[in-house]
């Protein structure tokens, strides 16, 4: 390892970050990309120098001081750069702000993957107000992949405008039109929630809709790839706001559809085509017992 390495560790590991200070002068995307690429970046620097993690609620969902330490600079420069903003984070952090708009943040998302040496996962953040999400960012530092999009730009991917969604030219059925059945779906659940049978059902019914499944472990990466093209479509139940927000917000920037729908008691959120959205819905709706 270098010694500048080795320095960089070291600070990061004391809490004095060597990452940069942002300028307030940034504009909402700008900062947004700036945050996850920070964050994203300092968490990997941080398992290169070795983690340990700490179980939450199982022995799949863990923690790590990366987590915590990607949260805590992303909270420095949001209180920086926007301080009449609200801020809400996956690992703790929370401020009410006074502007009506709140920045949620998911410092890694997919820390089992993480902290098992996989290179999918990711930093998200998401900028929302009442209405809803208005941006979402997305860095996948190993696979150096940044998605970003909102209500007022549309979803690019390392700045490449994302295009999988547009009409075909020669007329045919595009991909928003495209039919569940012949498509794969990235989903996520918790063997403990196969075991009941109030989520079990649904999940059932929505999975065997679709012509194939994939289960990758970090939300916020598969809803990029949804809206990129490399997914075709994405269901799971009772995500948190930093697991959905951001990766919501590029779907829709793309031209690509989200839902929620609560069936058996559980939120179930959605995104895709609007042909396979709808497909979902109604699969997971077929799945109730009430």
């Amino acid at each position: 390892m270098s010694e500048l390495r080795s320095n960089e560790l070291g600070r990061h590991r004391t809490g004095r970050h060597s990452t940069a200070d942002l300028s307030p002068e940034l504009d909402d995307y700008q900062l947004a990309e700036a945050l996850v690429r920070e964050a994203g970046n300092l968490a990997l620097l941080m398992r290169q120098g070795g983690l340990e993690g700490q179980q939450k609620t199982s022995v799949s969902d863990v923690v790590t001081a990366a987590d915590h330490a990607a949260e805590a600079y992303v909270l420095e420069q949001l209180q920086r750069c926007r301080p009449e903003d609200g801020i809400l984070g996956e690992e703790g952090a929370s401020r009410q702000g006074s502007s009506g708009r709140t920045w949620v943040i998911d410092p890694v998302d997919g820390t089992y993957n993480f902290l098992h040496g996989s290179s999918y996962w990711c930093s998200a953040i998401a900028l929302k107000d009442s209405s809803g999400p208005l941006l979402g960012a997305i860095f996948q530092p190993e696979a150096d992949k940044l998605w970003l999009g909102g209500t007022m730009r549309a979803a690019t991917l390392n700045g490449e405008a994302l295009t999988s969604f547009r009409p075909r030219d020669d007329g045919g059925r595009g991909r928003a039109e495209a039919q569940l059945a012949e498509l794969g779906a990235a989903t996520y659940i918790h063997p403990t929630w196969l075991a009941d049978p109030m989520c079990a059902m649904p999940w059932h019914a929505a999975a065997t809709a679709a012509a194939a499944l994939r289960m990758f472990g970090s939300g916020s990466c598969d809803l990029g790839r949804v809206a990129d093209g490399e997914l075709d479509c994405w269901f799971q139940h009772s995500s948190p706001e930093w697991d959905w927000l951001p990766g919501q917000a590029i779907v829709h920037a793309a031209g690509g559809a989200t839902d929620v729908v609560r069936v058996n008691g559980l939120e179930w959120y959605v995104a895709g085509g609007t042909t396979a959205v709808r497909q979902l819905r109604a699969a997971l709706e077929s799945g109730s017992v009430g």
